[in-house]
């Protein structure tokens, strides 16, 4: 699950010409500037994970702080996929849970076993889980800004570059 904060053919123009260039620490400044553009939406989502609610009175499982921990920033200025992203990464969730991510956001249909007194797996059924909406929201506030933000650092190096 992810969110691309780009302007789709001005960026890979960019990339293509810094590329031609080779100037290194033009590349390195459009990095950096890029990160810092997509930057504040990180941990906006890992505080809108931490206030996903916990039922029951056992406490927490450890859910919310594995979904912050998968949740980055990656900036990538060649190729086709040339972008700012904001991820919940599945790849540094257990094996097990890989799915959770859209699960919780309720991107993908989340349901559980509920076993019957005595425990007997025989007689068990599957009841769903409620999603607890973490990313979009969040994304969808503050990806107007980003993108702003982006475009600034765009602009700023097509006219160091120009």
């Amino acid at each position: 699950m992810y969110v691309r904060l780009h302007t789709g053919r001005d960026l890979a123009r960019i990339s293509r010409e810094l590329r031609r260039m080779d100037d290194a620490e033009v590349k390195r400044r459009f990095r950096r500037e890029l990160r810092a553009a997509g930057a504040p939406m990180v941990p906006a989502v890992r505080a809108s994970i931490a206030a996903i609610p916990v039922k029951g009175t056992s406490g927490s499982t450890g859910l919310r702080r594995r979904l912050q921990r998968a949740t980055r920033l990656m900036v990538r200025t060649s190729g086709r996929q040339a972008g700012v992203r904001v991820i919940v990464d599945p790849k540094r969730m257990p094996d097990h849970q890989k799915s959770l991510p859209q699960m919780m956001e309720g991107v993908r249909p989340w349901r559980h076993p509920v076993y019957p007194r005595g425990g007997d797996r025989a007689g068990w059924t599957w009841v769903p889980q409620e999603p607890h909406a973490y990313f979009f929201p969040v994304v969808d506030r503050m990806g107007a800004a980003s993108r702003v933000a982006a475009n600034r650092v765009i602009k700023s190096i097509e006219r160091d570059i120009t």
